[in-house]
């Protein structure tokens, strides 16, 4: 028998991350866009570009040309340079909800970036692992931009 609590946790995801970079708040949010979009990167670093429209109803999609792609999400809320929501399947093939917002906070001279990711659907197994991974490389890449702090 399936008790409701473990049904439950095999249908969600609640991702959180804090990555602390060495930019102003600014300079950290811009280089946040262009990771999530022409600077984007898949497994194994291999390049991937995006494109994400910075504004409210923005979509995040993946442009393969001649009208083929990915959409992956749209952008739910956005406040420069503090907060980026982007709701919907983001890189998943499957029935699934996803939010996901990065949160930034000035910490003297150096940027926080909260990384929230929270989803509800049918996860094949071991995808929550390559989940966690995927946006450590992209928050990583964010902060390598810049001086890496430990």
């Amino acid at each position: 028998m399936i008790t409701v609590a473990s049904a439950l946790d095999d249908l969600t995801l609640d991702i959180t991350q804090d990555t602390r970079v060495r930019a102003s708040i600014e300079d950290t949010f811009a280089a946040l866009l262009e990771e999530l979009g022409p600077h984007n990167k898949g497994m194994a670093d291999a390049p991937m570009p995006m494109v994400l429209e910075a504004h409210p109803g923005g979509r995040w999609y993946r442009d393969l040309g001649q009208d083929n792609g990915h959409c992956w999400g749209t952008v739910q809320a956005i406040r420069s340079p503090n907060l980026l929501e982007i709701s919907g399947p983001l890189m998943m093939s499957f029935a699934v909800a996803s939010n996901v917002q990065y949160r930034l906070r000035a910490d003297g001279d150096e940027t926080v970036i909260t990384l929230r990711h929270t989803a509800l659907g049918l996860f094949p197994e071991g995808f929550r692992d390559n989940l966690t991974l995927g946006w450590t490389a992209m928050t990583r890449r964010v902060q390598t931009r810049f001086a890496v702090i430990t």
